[in-house]
């Protein structure tokens, strides 16, 4: 399975939570991703995922991630703009800083991830009665905390305190931090889907080759 990203930090932690049935693997570098221009996380991961599959041939099973956080307080923002929020080539530490600047002095700190995972079958796959495309998604609720706290993960996790903790996603061990977070949860609800797709699905269609 290829893994249409350009985000490093997202490959090895895919790669745990999907589990040693899958090979997955970075696209090659020669590949670009298109520009997100989809209104929904759905959308742009289903936009990568094809592309990639395009530019592959459609010999190969591709899996494309588009997540972001969603902030009560900013009306959703900054959503399908996360990895962007402070502007285009944006680093981690820039979003954040931008993102506390924006809630600073303000009650509501309610927030949410979410990850939308878009897995495109072979051709050969989904021409014989298995659809094109699986998709899932998962949701952490929590809040923003009023300052960065820990040195592990990616992104907003530093100031992301999942509901019911008193840790940041950054401050988490990993295997606790995949049994709660929103990229977990779209990758079992892959396997999930994958599975009962086994179960009704011609033999072959979909199955360890993915």
């Amino acid at each position: 399975m290829v893994l249409a990203t350009g985000n490093a930090g997202k490959a090895p932690e895919l790669a745990r939570l999907l589990g040693r049935r899958f090979f997955l693997e970075l696209m090659p570098s020669s590949i670009l991703l298109p520009v997100e221009t989809g209104q929904t996380f759905a959308a742009n991961a289903c936009l990568k995922a094809e592309a990639v599959a395009a530019a592959l041939g459609g010999s190969v099973a591709v899996l494309a991630d588009d997540s972001g956080l969603e902030v009560a307080a900013l009306g959703g923002r900054p959503g399908v703009m996360s990895a962007r929020f402070a502007g285009e080539g944006a680093r981690d530490e820039e979003n954040v800083t931008k993102l506390l600047a924006e809630l600073a002095g303000g009650p509501d700190r309610q927030a949410r991830f979410v990850c939308s995972l878009c897995l495109v079958l072979p051709d050969s796959r989904g021409s014989r009665g298995a659809p094109r495309l699986v998709e899932v998604e998962g949701v952490l609720s929590g809040e923003v905390t009023l300052a960065p706290r820990g040195n592990a993960g990616f992104g907003y996790d530093p100031v992301f305190q999942p509901a019911g903790w008193s840790l940041t996603l950054a401050e988490a061990l990993p295997r606790d931090k995949d049994r709660v977070s929103h990229r977990g949860a779209a990758a079992r609800a892959l396997l999930e889907r994958l599975a009962e797709l086994e179960q009704t699905a011609p033999e072959g269609v979909v199955g360890h080759g993915c």
